[in-house]
């Protein structure tokens, strides 16, 4: 378990212009990639801090409020990085070289991509919907659809048959049918992140109304609230063991929750304005955070 009282920020990445809205580590933990409002893709080398690539998210005559790129996801293999922008479109990136390999047009502002755990479909959140993509047929494979607001949060379940998406409520789905099996309430305002436990059992959410609910995958049933935050939260991520969830506020901290006990067991402070992303390394012992002060903090 990682030690709280000692964990510290080992390297402040510098480099965006603007706001950081996501960060991912590669599945061998070796690069961290980071998506902001400056509209560009960073990928950095993890042991030292170093920045590898600067991939363009937009094309030069777009906007600047569509240039944010607001989710970024490594494939399982590690060979394709997948971001999602303002711009109404997808793009996949070559991790070893940075070349661009596709782009898909959506018809709506992407809030959120996330790979299966085969590295077979791609999911993205685009206002009311959610697709799904055929990564090596390059095609789209269906429309999920419900009663849905603003979906901006989506994680698949570790073995690849439930895909979770967040607005106010979470709308749990089959895949790769696009079945709705069920839908979660509880939340007073827009889910910002979910997340699935490594087990498959638990859904951690992380909302606009300040709270972290866990719920119990097979039933549905809220099982926890865990209060301690002073904002909205806006991400939160289990450590591999499943043992630890994080989660990242308005309020400028990054908190660890025993998922087990449900206790507050530490809290981070750096960042000086919103955290809004945190993501574990594939070993668990580093914690990348991304913030509005335009940095991302690895901690240790």
């Amino acid at each position: 378990m990682l030690n709280f009282d000692s964990m510290r920020c080992v390297y402040t990445l510098t480099g965006h212009t603007s706001y950081v809205l996501c960060v991912a580590f590669s599945p061998d933990g070796q690069l961290l990639a980071s998506g902001s409002h400056d509209g560009t893709v960073k990928l950095w080398q993890t042991s030292t801090g170093q920045q590898l690539y600067n991939l363009i998210g937009y094309d030069k005559e777009t906007s600047l409020i569509l240039q944010w790129i607001t989710s970024v996801a490594f494939s399982p293999d590690g060979q394709i990085l997948a971001s999602g922008n303002w711009y109404k479109t997808i793009k996949l990136w070559q991790v070893s070289t940075g070349e661009e390999l596709r782009t898909f047009k959506i018809f709506n502002l992407v809030t959120s991509v996330a790979f299966s755990p085969d590295g077979e479909i791609l999911a993205s959140s685009s206002g009311k919907l959610i697709k799904l993509w055929q990564v090596i047929a390059k095609e789209e494979l269906c429309t999920l659809e419900g009663d849905m607001q603003s979906v901006k949060s989506l994680a698949f379940s570790p073995d690849g048959q439930i895909l979770a998406s967040g607005d106010v409520a979470i709308k749990l789905w089959r895949i790769p049918t696009g079945q709705e099996l069920c839908t979660l309430t509880g939340h007073t305002y827009t889910v910002h992140s979910v997340a699935f436990s490594p087990d498959g059992q638990t859904l951690a959410s992380g909302s606009a109304d300040g709270t972290v609910k866990l719920w119990q995958v097979s039933s549905g049933r809220e099982l926890c609230t865990l209060i301690g935050h002073i904002g909205d939260v806006n991400s939160v991520a289990f450590s591999p063991d499943g043992q630890i969830l994080a989660s990242g506020s308005n309020d400028k901290t990054i908190k660890f929750w025993q998922v087990s006990t449900r206790k507050e067991l530490g809290n981070l402070h750096g960042h000086i304005q919103t955290i809004q992303s945190v993501a574990f390394s594939p070993d668990g012992q580093t914690l990348a955070s991304g913030s509005n002060d335009k940095t991302i903090k690895i901690w240790q």
